[in-house]
Formats: structure tokens, sequence, C-alpha cells
């Protein structure tokens, strides 16, 4: 067993039973598999099977499980015994199992610093995490394990520092690590917790980079301090519409649903925002059982022939029993694009058919669309069929596919029950050398 094979193959899940599958072998009653599995070195049957001797408190049987992975110096496998040992009251042994890797630096060091702090070691956890803090996850976790601590000033300064006053970046990894923004972001934070919430709003008001994972941290600061008509003033400049989105959502929670919609309906100058902002107020109005005009309102959007649109659309025509209505909506639009329909609308036109009860006739169109032949489409077909209970014809559908859809593949197969036919698939991917096993610290040499 080498730590660097293991890595690969779960990181990019190739030559191995992925997780998702391996959860449902339990579920289905093949916990023997599961057992033989881990013994043969499968990295996720290991965990599962670990997991369920600890839950049955057969703890012992379960470090043994591990103890082959832990030998590799592989540091997932680590982390997952120390997290066992944590849920089973045993602090201290997961403590000084981590303790050696968290010299390596990186994501085992965020680790080990707040299970530190969680068992009343802030201040040796602040101590390593400050050494580390030019990584933008391990200074996250300095921010947060140092609540309370009385330290905020001291962390305060090496965020600033952080902040040079003349620049912002202007490309993806100008400055590596914790970037002009973060530190921003970080410190803002500290600044909210301080109840120096207007120095919070000030600082994020210099950020170059407004929305990380489609969330904006200053509209979210003014949504916690009640701030809506500050809010309201943002979300009417900010480009990607994160604020406005943020404000709708304070808008519904507080039972203003006229006023939520009337967000999503200003105008906005990106047309990101026009689209996911349509997508938004249809969500928003069948929420409030009002589909039909989640419908009206779409169909006439604008951007209507965008995929995201179009899929928003037939999901709320096939959720309110207007399937024949969404297949009319498709049939227009594949006559505006002069009788030409790619497989993202087929797609869906597939599904539409099959919930007005047909299945054999959409099956048959699909296997004489231009695109039948792209795995992406066996995917689709088979799916439809095993939803439909026709398992063993989306095996079928799925068997020439099968190394780009192994995966799908294999889900099929452990349904009908032939789990060791389901396994051999997935484990004769063949996982490709690999050098060295990614810590969590970014590299400073090219390539990047």
């Amino acid at each position: 067993m080498d730590a660097a094979d293991l890595d690969y193959r779960a990181r990019t899940l190739s030559g191995c039973i992925p997780p998702l599958l391996v959860s449902r072998l339990p579920e289905l009653g093949h916990d023997k598999e599961v057992e033989f599995q881990a013994g043969r070195g499968e990295w996720f049957c290991a965990r599962e099977w670990a997991r369920l001797l600890g839950d049955q408190g057969r703890q012992a049987q379960a470090l043994e499980v591990l103890a082959p992975f832990i030998a590799t110096g592989w540091w997932p496998a680590a982390r997952t015994q120390a997290e066992l040992l944590e849920s089973w009251g045993r602090a201290e042994e997961a403590i000084a199992l981590a303790r050696p890797y968290a010299d390596t630096g990186g994501l085992a060091l965020e680790f080990f610093a707040r299970l530190l702090d969680r068992y009343g070691r802030k201040d040796e956890a602040v101590m390593l995490l400050s050494a580390g803090v030019e990584d933008w996850f391990l200074a996250s976790a300095l921010v947060d394990v140092v609540e309370g601590a009385g330290r905020d000033e001291d962390i305060a300064a090496l965020l600033a520092a952080r902040i040079p006053a003349q620049h912002r970046c202007d490309a993806p990894w100008c400055c590596r690590g914790l970037d002009p923004d973060m530190a921003i972001g970080l410190l803002a934070a500290i600044r909210e917790r301080q109840d120096r919430v207007d120095e919070a709003i000030a600082l994020l008001n210099t950020r170059q980079t407004t929305s990380v994972n489609a969330r904006d941290q200053l509209a979210d600061l003014l949504a916690r301090h009640d701030r809506i008509e500050e809010l309201r003033v943002y979300a009417a400049s900010e480009y990607h519409g994160h604020a406005a989105q943020r404000l709708a959502e304070v808008l519904e929670e507080r039972g203003d649903v006229e006023g939520a919609i009337a967000v999503y309906q200003q105008p906005g100058d990106s047309p990101a925002r026009q689209c996911h902002g349509a997508v938004q107020l249809a969500q928003l109005l069948a929420r409030h059982g009002r589909g039909d005009e989640a419908i009206r309102m779409l169909a006439d959007s604008p951007g209507g022939a965008e995929d995201w649109i179009v899929d928003m659309l037939c999901t709320l025509y096939a959720d309110h029993g207007r399937a024949r209505d969404g297949l009319a909506y498709l049939d227009a639009l594949k006559a505006r694009r002069d009788g030409e329909e790619e497989w993202d609308f087929f797609r869906m036109r597939l599904r539409l058919m099959a919930d007005c009860g047909l299945l054999d006739e959409p099956i048959e169109q699909a296997r004489a669309h231009p695109e039948s032949g792209a795995s992406y489409a066996a995917w689709t077909v088979s799916d439809l069929l095993a939803e439909r209970g026709r398992t063993e014809e989306a095996v079928a559908v799925l068997e020439p596919h099968a190394p780009a859809n192994a995966s799908s593949l294999a889900g099929h197969l452990i349904d009908l029950g032939r789990v060791k036919d389901a396994v051999a698939l997935l484990q004769q991917r063949q996982s490709e050398p690999v050098t060295p096993v990614w810590t969590g610290t970014f590299s400073t040499e090219p390539p990047f």
C-alpha cells in the first residue's frame, strides 16, 4: 500500500469504489463485501467499515482496519482515525496521533489546531496557526480559534499587515495564499465580532472581489445587523446580484413576499444577474404557491433560451402537472433554432415525455439524436430507464460506455444485486503514477 497511490485514487475516485456507492452497500445488506474490500486496500470501504465497527462498540477492531493505511503515513487516514477517536471520547489519543502530521503544515495543521482548541489548548492552537497565517485556510482557522482568547487585536495586526495600501490583485494567483481581499474579509469578521460594525463595513467596501461561492460577506453582515436600507442601496449597485439575493431572502424570512419579488424585478446591469435573478424569482414564486405565475414569467424572460432558464422552466412544468405544456415550449424553442435541439434541451424533453406516460418513444428518439453516441447521452437514458424500474435495460445502455460512466453503471449493477460485477468494473480503472501527496500547502514553484 502506497500513500501517493492512495491519495490519487481518493482524489480522482479512479480505480476504487467511490464513497457514494460504498455507503449504499450496507444499506442493501452487503456489509461483508465492505469488510472484504476494506481488507484488500479499498480506502473508502475501510473508512466505512471502521465507522460501522465503532458504532457497534468494536473500537479495537476498527483501529485494526485503519492500521495498514495509517502505516503509509497518509494524512487522510490519520485524520479519519483521529476523528473516530475523538467521537469515542478519546481526545488525548486523537491529539497524539495528529501531532506529528501538523509539522507538515497545511490541512493537517488546521485540523490539529482546531482539535487542540476544542479541548482547552487554545494558546497552543493560536501559536501554531499564527506562524502559518500566509495560508488563507490557516488564517481563517486562526480567526475562529482566537475568539474569546483576548487576542483579537494581535491577530488583527497580523491580517492588516497582509493588506497592501496600494495593491489589489488583478489576476488569479497574483498573491499566493492569503490575498488582500481574503485578509480584508477576515479582519472585517474580527471587527464585527468586536461590535465595530461600521469599521467592518468600511473594510469590506475596499474589496475588489466581493463574492465568494455566490455569497457576499458585506450583504450577509448588513442582513445580520438589520441594516436593511443600507443593504437595499448596496443591492442596487452590486454587479453579481448576490446582495440582491440576500435582500430578497431577508424580506421573505420576514413574510414580505411582495417586497422580495420586487427586489428580483429590479433591473440589473449584469446578464448573469438578470438570468439568475429570473430563476431565483421563479423559485420564490413557486415556494409560495404561485407556480403558474413563475412559469409565465420564465417563458417570457428575455434570456428564455438560456439553458438554466429552460431547465428551471421545464422543472416547473413537470412539478405542476403541465408536462405537455413544457413539451410545447420546447417545440417552439426548437422551431426557432431551425429544427435543431442540442442534447441539454433534448434531455429535458425526455423527462417531460416520461411524465406524460411515454417512455419507449423518447428512448427511440434518444437513439436517433445526433449526440446519441456520447457517454453523457447514454447516462441520461439509463437513468430514465432505471427510474422507471427498467434497470436491466439501463445497464445495457451504459455498458458500451463503461469507462466514462463506470460509477453510474456500477450503481445499477448493485441495484440488481450484481455486487461483484460492480466492484470489478470500478477496480479495473487503473490509477496513474503520481507524485507527491498534496498536504494543503500551495507550491511556490512553477508550473502553478
